[in-house]
């Protein structure tokens, strides 16, 4: 199968820049994936169109403020020659970084060491928390001038060094312990000093509006670099209504990640390799999806992030959800075998995505393609912060 064959042409004017004021007025496709039939509607319309019995499950995951900007120390940079365009900012020492997964908050050497020569080791002194030092996965600018050892600067308290170098070119980075105990959280460093990480295709800066924006009213757990984008059109009316019509609704969480960045450059869809994401279910969760389905009801996901981790845990488990937490590697493309989503909310896509795929997976390459046709003629707002479509 060949990625070209999921290429299709969206006139640049289509690509959302700024949210709706209101959530909910979005413009809806309706497609039935059995006919083929297409019907414009509108985000509205989108309670009334569930079935009694239907369970929704959402992803609750909460983008951070991912990016960060700062200086490098030169020391392991790369020179660039002088008519490098790049070779300005390069003497500047300037970096941008995109923190894409947390790998683990360790505690330091340092504290370690005192912690095991210390007789109250399990009794820190009140107020007085042991410093941790925050390791993450992240993509760098400009990443290949920046190697391992390059000791990078964002603030006057936040500090990380380059440790080691991915196979998809991104950068581990560790960052320096909060030693003192009045130094900020890790986090709250972020909250202070990070920007929104809005997508590539977004060409503005990020706003302060967008920390609300992008970001689904019902985000939970902190730890994705971009929003399940079809969450966005949800608001506490729509919430409320479908309690009113006595639809069940359920969470789970996969931390977005890097693969959402990541272009596929094979050239037969299946070569490619698709990075890993975190993800949990709770017992609550899992027992809700698995009495649905014993039931013969339908699950609606909404995102194609809930598509992959109830397939992927649903695939290891005999079709079948468990609780727990782990690391999702699922690359879901025409020929799969959907095991436990019965209708999909979903954003528009980017041409030759392996999102595209997904959802060609669901409603059909041919049928997905026409329905994205029609979105162009009628212009629809195409991407995170554009219109949606419903296949069921």
């Amino acid at each position: 199968m060949l990625v070209r064959d999921f290429d299709y042409h969206l006139p640049e004017q289509l690509i959302a820049q700024e949210p709706l004021a209101d959530r909910a007025a979005s413009r809806m496709l309706h497609l039935d994936r059995t006919s083929g039939a297409l019907s414009d509607r509108v985000f509205r319309d989108f309670p009334a169109l569930l079935r009694p019995g239907d369970l929704v499950v959402f992803n609750d995951t909460r983008v951070f403020p991912a990016r960060l900007f700062g200086h490098r120390s030169g020391a392991r940079s790369q020179p660039l020659s002088p008519n490098n365009p790049a070779a300005k900012d390069f003497l500047k020492g300037k970096v941008e970084v995109l923190l894409t997964k947390r790998l683990s908050p360790q505690m330091s050497s340092r504290a370690s060491a005192q912690r095991e020569s210390s007789d109250h080791a399990l009794e820190p002194a009140a107020g007085h928390r042991p410093p941790t030092t925050e390791v993450w996965e992240a993509l760098v600018r400009p990443g290949r001038k920046i190697g391992v050892g390059e000791r990078l600067t964002f603030s006057d308290d936040l500090h990380a060094e380059v440790i080691a170098r991915g196979e998809f070119g991104e950068r581990t980075l560790r960052f320096d312990p909060a030693v003192a105990p009045e130094a900020p959280d890790f986090f709250a460093a972020l909250d202070r000093l990070g920007h929104v990480p809005l997508p590539p295709y977004i060409s503005r800066d990020d706003r302060a509006a967008d920390r609300e924006r992008y970001q689904t009213v019902y985000a939970r757990a902190r730890g994705s670099v971009a929003a399940p984008t079809a969450g966005l059109h949800f608001t506490p009316e729509i919430l409320d209504q479908l309690c009113a019509r006595g639809i069940e609704t359920a969470h789970v969480t996969l931390h977005v990640g890097l693969g959402t960045f990541q272009p596929v450059h094979a050239e037969r869809v299946e070569d490619h390799k698709l990075h890993t994401e975190s993800y949990s279910i709770s017992p609550e969760a899992s027992d809700a999806v698995n009495a649905a389905l014993a039931a013969r009801r339908r699950v609606v996901a909404v995102d194609t992030t809930t598509v992959r981790t109830l397939e992927f845990v649903a695939r290891a488990n005999s079709g079948r959800l468990v609780p727990g937490a782990g690391e999702a590697e699922i690359f879901i493309y025409p020929g799969f075998d959907f095991r436990v989503i019965g209708a999909l909310l979903t954003n528009f896509h980017l041409p030759q995505s392996t999102l595209l795929m997904l959802v060609s997976a669901f409603a059909g390459r041919e049928r997905t393609l026409a329905a994205y046709q029609h979105a162009v003629r009628e212009k629809y707002r195409f991407y995170s912060y554009g219109d949606c479509m419903f296949i069921e």
